[in-house]
């Protein structure tokens, strides 16, 4: 009789510690926020690097007792959609976020799912922040899409002048996959290489995103013999295998470009070949980042046994979005008064040292205000790493 009695008051017990476990699980309401972008492929690790980062802080906030926006503490979960790096599949991604009522997406990370997915987010009041490049995204009437980076047309000038001045390079040719990101991002970088007083020896050289063997691809622009060799929209799985074949033909000059990279993916693919590459990298140096960041950096190489540079600037998207929505709680469900609150919101940076704030900017690139604010670091690849080049900002 007592056997029993103990078996039957310890299952009950079980069931009011699951209950009570359940009940504080519970005891905030969930706020979701979606991405939608490529996380397979040659590009995966743009995607993959959205994906971990916002995962990384949004454990982090719920980690610490959530997010309070109004008189409400939330949990945020991260709902997430591979695309593929295919337009429709960006829209079916889209789609499935307004199904699950949700008002904040991150991503696309390319030009043509940016671009399809525009339509949806309007129709359905979704505000999301795209890593695409197109202005009309952008402009007026676009008013929906915030870029959560740096440009190509703002960071491809920048490298230029930098080069120009430090390196003497007088001389740029493109070679760029023959698809729409990378074919914009050629023909932004040449027009503004010419406005600077480059000589543009070569920007008519395309590759098929399939492409193995480069040495033919590039074999007609190394005989323009430029000083800067530039890959414009290279997908950080071609990057290796484009400066692997530059560097085994001969050529001697810099290679750059106006996409982030993963420094692991340089290593295994080109090793010391890649010694000297320029690219874009994260919103943040050793030198500007601040404990928060450096916290990131941790939480994130813990949960993913890495870390990318990239989500240097990646991490922002997530911020930027529940900072405004927390200076304005009626844009939870009203994307009209988040586009409000932009114009005027500023909020500390917790990500670097100094007075550094959380802003809208674009003025000067869009009319509006559509970007966020994030330092500007170029990087040099060195010894199976990333070095600052320099760092500059953008209105």
């Amino acid at each position: 009789m007592k056997k029993r009695y103990f078996m039957k008051t310890s299952a009950i017990a079980g069931l009011v510690a699951a209950a009570l476990s359940g009940a504080a699980f519970a005891a905030n309401p969930v706020l979701k926020i979606g991405f939608v972008g490529v996380t397979s492929g040659p590009a995966a690790s743009w995607g993959i690097s959205n994906q971990r980062s916002m995962e990384t802080r949004a454990a982090w906030i719920n980690e610490t007792g959530g997010v309070k926006i109004g008189g409400t503490t939330y949990d945020v979960k991260i709902v997430a959609f591979d695309d593929q790096k295919d337009p429709k599949r960006a829209i079916a991604g889209m789609e499935k976020m307004a199904q699950e009522g949700i008002h904040y997406v991150v991503g696309p990370n390319v030009d043509d799912g940016a671009a399809a997915v525009r339509p949806v987010a309007e129709q359905k009041g979704i505000m999301y922040f795209p890593y695409a490049f197109p202005k009309e995204l952008y402009t007026k009437p676009a008013s929906n899409a915030i870029l959560g980076m740096v440009a190509n047309y703002q960071s491809g000038p920048a490298i230029y002048k930098y080069l120009m001045k430090e390196k003497n390079v007088k001389k740029v040719a493109f070679v760029a996959a023959n698809e729409s990101d990378p074919l914009s991002q050629r023909d932004s970088g040449a027009a503004a290489a010419k406005a600077l007083g480059m000589q543009v020896v070569s920007a008519n050289v395309t590759f098929q995103v399939d492409t193995t063997d480069f040495s033919p691809v590039l074999l007609p622009v190394l005989k323009t013999t430029p000083d800067l060799l530039v890959l414009s929209g290279v997908s950080p799985a071609q990057a290796p295998q484009l400066i692997r074949s530059a560097r085994e033909m001969g050529f001697k000059g810099i290679i750059s470009t106006e996409t982030a990279q993963d420094a692991n993916v340089l290593k295994e693919g080109a090793g010391k070949l890649a010694d000297g590459f320029i690219s874009v990298g994260g919103a943040s140096t050793p030198q500007l980042a601040s404990d928060k960041m450096r916290e990131f950096v941790k939480r994130y190489t813990k949960m993913f046994g890495e870390y990318n540079d990239e989500s240097n600037t990646k991490v922002y998207a997530l911020e930027y979005i529940l900072e405004t929505l927390k200076a304005n709680p009626k844009s939870m469900t009203d994307v009209a008064e988040f586009k409000k609150t932009m114009d005027s919101f500023e909020a500390p940076n917790p990500y670097m040292v100094g007075s550094a704030k959380l802003k809208y900017v674009g003025m000067g690139s869009f009319g509006q205000k559509r970007q966020v604010s994030v330092p500007l670091v170029v990087n040099v690849y060195k010894d199976g790493k990333f070095e600052t080049l320099f760092v500059a900002q953008v209105d």
